[in-house]
């Protein structure tokens, strides 16, 4: 099975891989949540070198003018598109930080040259703290994905999904898929956030981050049938255990807000990020250190996905 150097690349937490036909996308939170970078590569591991184009930055004040988290780019219809989170404030209100999530775009064929435009708030059916979103289109329909809490039930955040009228506007139907239930995900926070989208062997598979972003940040599964309404919750079905945590003898802490893309053999790869240590010295929030990393995963007799352990770091793969 191949491996790739670990870690993959240094201080970019919540990472995300496109792979189109040209080559690869990449873009992730920057330790200062103060702008929206994107590297471009004809190949996978020149992403680690590629160079960096920054294509928005922060607002001087008002509601995107902090922390900045979690981007990703898409190609929907015909056009690009980042999604990301933004808050006006560093401030805690309700237990959680003040995010919503925003959308620029990209009409040129080059993202990487033509100018991004925002789009504006991305708006859901709860004014409340709200990130992580990524979208994926099934059967003629674009889908988005995000967490968001609900101040009714308890925790930090919850997973929703809903249609879309265009690549910035929700449809009406909006449902929530999972929350915090388990005691894995309820470790110094009750979090379900980071969702993934991993279709393969008839169904529709979505990973997510759950508890503290410290080492008990874990990795959980959700699965529907992709013949099933994946806007009607009882299709999809819920891991009790996760499927991707720490790994104490690999010294790997934390790995989550994960993603999946395709190496040049079209094998699935997961990419995520975690730290090489505990003793987080401050706020964890302002802490650099969660790598970006990649590793293969592997599929088990039934269809389900096999993340496996974190490896250890190393220098070169």
């Amino acid at each position: 099975m191949r491996s790739f150097p670990n870690p993959f690349i240094e201080q970019r937490a919540d990472p995300f891989i496109l792979k189109v036909e040209s080559g690869y996308y990449f873009t992730a939170s920057v330790p200062l949540y103060d702008r929206i970078e994107l590297r471009y590569s004809k190949d996978l591991m020149g992403l680690r070198t590629a160079e960096t184009r920054t294509v928005w930055v922060k607002h001087e004040s008002g509601p995107m003018s902090e922390l900045i988290w979690a981007p990703e780019i898409h190609f929907v219809d015909g056009a690009w598109y980042i999604y990301f989170a933004a808050a006006h404030t560093r401030e805690i209100a309700h237990g959680a930080f003040q995010h919503r999530m925003y959308c620029i775009a990209c009409y040129d064929a080059d993202p990487m040259k033509g100018e991004w435009v925002e789009k504006g708030q991305v708006v859901t059916h709860l004014d409340t703290f709200c990130l992580d979103a990524t979208t994926f289109s099934h059967r003629g329909s674009q889908y988005y994905l995000w967490a968001q809490q609900d101040r009714s039930i308890l925790g930090n955040s919850n997973l929703y999904l809903a249609k879309m009228q265009n690549p910035w506007t929700l449809e009406d139907k909006q449902v929530m898929l999972s929350k915090p239930e388990f005691d894995w995900e309820c470790r110094g926070f009750l979090v379900n956030e980071g969702p993934a989208i991993l279709r393969r062997n008839g169904k529709i598979f979505i990973t997510y981050s759950a508890s503290a972003t410290d080492e008990n940040y874990a990795v959980g599964l959700l699965w529907a049938d992709e013949e099933a309404d994946l806007l009607d919750p009882k299709n999809w079905h819920k891991s009790e255990q996760p499927i991707f945590t720490t790994s104490y003898e690999n010294k790997q802490y934390g790995p989550g807000h994960s993603c999946f893309t395709k190496d040049e053999d079209d094998t699935d790869l997961l990419v995520y990020h975690c730290r090489n240590y505990t003793e987080i010295e401050g706020d964890p929030l302002w802490n650099p250190d969660r790598h970006c990393r990649i590793k293969p995963i592997e599929w088990d007799e039934n269809g389900m996905p096999v993340l496996g352990v974190p490896p250890k770091d190393t220098v070169e793969a």
